[in-house]
């Protein structure tokens, strides 16, 4: 082993928002350990590969040329692991069926004849097993991505993310990374019942060491998921299921495009009302919008992107601007995401605000299958709620 007065000095921890972000020190080499002559050597990893900004071109015509496709969100994902695999051979990709059978939602179609069964592997239904194996790879230099079928079977492994994954930079003082992104379909909408329809994320959120993302248009999925791929954290990525193949627009074909995580997009800009959600309450509380545009009502729409980091700077700011705030997203009401978005927005812009907080939910109760359409929010509950603050 290394003495310890000889090991390099690492980097403090600083704070970001809400969470801690750790400074990853690049330079920092992993101990080696003297096992003896007799130990054989460790089959060869595939190196990293860092981007690196390239220099301007002197000629235009050996410029490369930025295209538009239009993508519903699934191609866009599909189209963003294809590129990340192709880019960093570290990349791999594993989980329930993924390889033979491109998935569940065929996010993965394709890659096993393009990449081979090394790096699309096809795993036992064992999600504990998937998580604990991608954890092992990427401390010895891989960039795995996880897929868990549904997000509700995401809980046999829920140890390993929240005891090990989340937890790993920390315990090691920022001797190892954990740069594993799980990719999740979650929510409802699809008529899956309560094994296929539930929002997690509350879970996740609450767990310190994990960064949360869930895009709500296909050109937000391409962005969060490579900078998820690329980043030093590990990701819990929600893919609304809802939305996979029911929102299509141009998304670049940019194969360094990305999306910084922590910055929230105003999807509709207003200024009587704060509607804030993510995923694919973006969508319904921008036809909510609409509908109060009818009466009168202006209403902005913040889609957060990411819930951790949260861009509470944002919030803050439409809250303050519009003075009444409502909080849409589909998971049980109690102890949800909005309860803290609410509380933030109670404790630093509540002399901005000209009626209470009121939150559109799902509700805490079981995922119903034939009461679907009742479970989840609607246009016209965020109506509702929209007219009852807007007439405080």
């Amino acid at each position: 082993m290394i003495p310890r007065h000889e090991r390099k000095s690492r980097r403090t921890r600083r704070t970001s928002g809400h969470r801690f972000v750790d400074a990853v020190p690049a330079d920092d080499a992993i101990p080696a350990v003297d096992e003896g002559p007799a130990a054989a050597a460790p089959p060869a990893l595939p190196e990293p590969v860092v981007a690196l900004p390239s220099p301007p071109s002197s000629d235009p015509a050996k410029e490369t040329v930025k295209t538009m496709s239009l993508s519903t969100m699934i191609q866009a994902v599909q189209a963003t692991l294809r590129d990340e695999m192709e880019r960093n051979p570290a990349v791999v990709v594993m989980g329930e069926d993924i390889a033979k059978n491109g998935g569940v939602f065929r996010a993965t179609e394709g890659l096993a004849d393009r990449f081979g069964e090394t790096r699309v592997i096809d795993t036992p239904l064992n999600e504990s097993g998937i998580i604990g194996t991608a954890i092992g790879m990427a401390m010895n230099g891989l960039r795995p991505v996880a897929e868990i079928q549904f997000a509700d079977f995401v809980y046999p492994a829920f140890d390993q993310i929240v005891s090990e994954l989340a937890k790993m930079r920390y315990r090691s003082g920022a001797e190892f990374t954990c740069p594993v992104v799980v990719r999740m379909p979650y929510g409802g909408g699809i008529r899956g019942g309560g094994y296929h329809s539930q929002s997690p994320e509350a879970y996740f959120v609450h767990t310190a060491g994990l960064h949360v993302y869930v895009p709500a248009t296909p050109t937000d999925a391409r962005g969060l998921l490579r900078a998820a791929i690329r980043g030093q954290d590990p990701v819990i990525f929600m893919e609304p299921k809802k939305l996979y193949r029911t929102t299509k627009e141009e998304v670049t074909d940019d194969p360094d495009f990305t999306v910084e995580p922590g910055v929230a997009r105003i999807a509709r800009s207003g200024e009587h009302v704060l509607l804030v959600a993510w995923g694919a309450m973006v969508q319904i509380c921008t036809e909510a919008a609409e509908l109060a545009a009818k009466d009168g009502i202006s209403c902005e729409v913040l889609d957060l992107r990411t819930l951790v980091p949260m861009d509470v700077a944002a919030i803050l700011a439409s809250a303050r601007k519009c003075g009444r705030v409502v909080v849409v997203h589909e998971a049980p009401k109690t102890c949800g995401v909005g309860a803290e978005i609410v509380a933030l927005i109670a404790e630093q812009a509540i002399e901005c605000l000209e009626a209470p907080v009121l939150r559109v939910t799902g509700f805490d109760v079981p995922f119903p299958y034939a009461l679907e359409h009742v479970y989840m929010p609607t246009p016209e509950r965020v109506l509702a709620a929209v007219e009852k603050v807007f007439r405080f």
